[in-house]
């Protein structure tokens, strides 16, 4: 036994000799979807209301909180050119990141060229889509050429990589303009990053939780029309809870993650943070799809159209969670009041409870132990700003206790949950639940569902919460129906955080 560790150790030390990039996929590649399933065929493209009607505010403020498909139809019936509308957004950054703290980088140079070829091609009759001329940021673990791309870490702070991460690609040739990187916490944990901590734009004695810190609170503040986040275990949900916007975490394999830092290559997801579910399902309908340097990546379509009803939608909602005692029941309460009224027959519903769930977070930790086993081993942790007993770099140290033994039998009984939650939603089309119920934030991120958080009120604090729906794999189309009928009814998403109205 003595010298079979020994020679594993030998074995260790050769491999440490080849360097590998943090973007290289391991050859084992997770997919969310169990053996049999089979996933939607969308027929017909995603249908967008007309906005033609849209009318340029009298106020010019009110720009910075219109939706996407507001601002849409001011483009394209040439109320107002992307230049403009960029030079704005640019403008309100600039004024109010002192306060917020949510940008890396200013990409100046680069949105005025793309909002300059964006007015050029209406003029010249091509308009590519909803996202035409439409400033954005993307967290910035996210890579653009001739820019920082920090990871929101001390130990990257000057890092530049000469490439453009997929999903930038793909909302360039959408036309979108890209204004800002918006900050992440460290390594995509929390809201704490190399130049301090992303506020709250609600409260500015807050955090804006994370790790899409910058993303939910320069959205919440109308200083981008939407924003591109990632999710591993609560990023996309838990900063746009706390900033009161709409955050759509896609199925696993939704979005291509070339160019995008990896923390867990089995658990990464990249979604947007709007202002509504129609915003997001414009934004996953132009980044969706396959990425030929990411195998975990799918071809199946995607469709939106607006719904007036949820009659006949079978909805579940996890009663057992809205029963306990939590801050926002009573927002949530309503909620579900307003689906009822608007149709919905509520059906109560559990999630999978016999799996060692918590246990289960040793796959993340393990990934995200290889990603930046370099950092670990170079004592370059050190330079994280975060160094207490939960933080990355105790965790990653911590985490090469976990043997491959146990990494893979953890893996094997997320395949068992995989097969519960699946026989679970093939009865149901969306499932209802507190945004921090129980374990149903880590339970679907390691199974891949897709989730839309809602706002749906104030607490008595005045801070804002939010309600979650829950969709069957690659059926965001549902959720992002759904929740807009929601929006529609209640308006929550036009209110404004009082200290950026202007």
């Amino acid at each position: 036994m003595q010298r079979s560790v020994a020679d594993q150790g030998r074995n260790y030390i050769s491999l440490r000799k080849n360097p590998i990039p943090n973007g290289r996929i391991p050859a084992l590649v997770f997919h969310p979807a169990p053996p049999g399933f089979i996933p939607p065929a969308f027929e017909k493209p995603a249908h967008w209301p007309d906005n033609r009607s849209i009318s340029l505010p009298s106020d010019r403020n009110e720009l910075a909180f219109m939706t996407i498909h507001e601002l849409a139809g001011l483009i394209r019936s040439k109320q107002i050119t992307s230049v403009e509308l960029t030079r704005f957004f640019l403008e309100r950054l600039k004024r109010h990141n002192d306060s917020l703290l949510c940008v890396v980088a200013f990409t100046e140079e680069l949105a005025m060229k793309q909002a300059e070829k964006a007015d050029q091609e209406v003029r010249e009759g091509k308009y590519r889509g909803q996202l035409h001329g439409i400033p954005y940021g993307v967290k910035d673990l996210m890579s653009v050429p001739g820019y920082p791309t920090t990871w929101g870490a001390g130990p990257y702070k000057d890092q530049r990589i000469d490439e453009t991460a997929h999903v930038v690609q793909k909302l360039t040739d959408a036309g979108a303009v890209l204004i800002a990187k918006l900050t992440s916490g460290a390594l995509a944990m929390g809201d704490v990053w190399f130049g301090g901590t992303t506020k709250n734009p609600w409260n500015l004695k807050r955090g804006s939780s994370g790790s899409s810190a910058g993303p939910a609170s320069a959205t919440a503040a109308g200083l981008v029309a939407f924003a591109i986040g990632t999710e591993t275990l609560g990023s996309i949900v838990s900063p746009s809870t706390r900033c009161g916007v709409t955050g759509l975490r896609p199925t696993f394999g939704r979005v291509g993650r070339t160019g995008t830092m990896a923390l867990s290559w089995s658990m990464d997801k990249i979604g947007p943070i709007c202002r509504t579910a129609m915003d997001c399902a414009i934004v996953l309908d132009a980044i969706h799809g396959p990425d030929i340097h990411d195998p975990a990546t799918t071809t199946t379509g995607f469709t939106f159209t607006p719904i007036n009803s949820f009659k006949g939608l079978k909805i579940g909602y996890l009663e057992k969670y809205f029963n306990q005692n939590y801050q926002g029941k009573q927002n949530d309460s309503i909620a579900l009041a307003v689906f009822r009224e608007h149709g919905a027959k509520l059906i109560p519903v559990e999630l999978p409870e016999n799996f060692p769930v918590s246990a289960m977070r040793i796959i993340l930790s393990a990934e995200a132990a290889a990603a930046f086993d370099d950092l670990t081993r170079s004592d370059r942790d050190t330079l994280l700003d975060a160094q207490g007993s939960n933080d990355w770099p105790n965790t990653f140290r911590a985490s090469r206790f976990i043997t491959a033994v146990e990494y893979i039998q953890a893996n094997r009984i997320r395949e068992e949950l995989i097969l519960e939650m699946n026989r679970l939603f093939s009865g149901y089309d969306l499932i209802i639940a507190p945004t921090f119920g129980g374990n149903q934030l880590t339970i679907t991120n390691l199974t891949g569902q897709p989730c839309l958080v809602l706002p749906d009120g104030f607490d008595a604090a005045g801070n804002p919460t939010t309600i979650s729906l829950l969709g069957n794999l690659f059926r965001e189309d549902i959720l992002c129906e759904a929740g807009y009928l929601y929006q529609q009814k209640t308006g929550f998403y036009r209110i404004k955080p009082t200290l950026f109205k202007q």
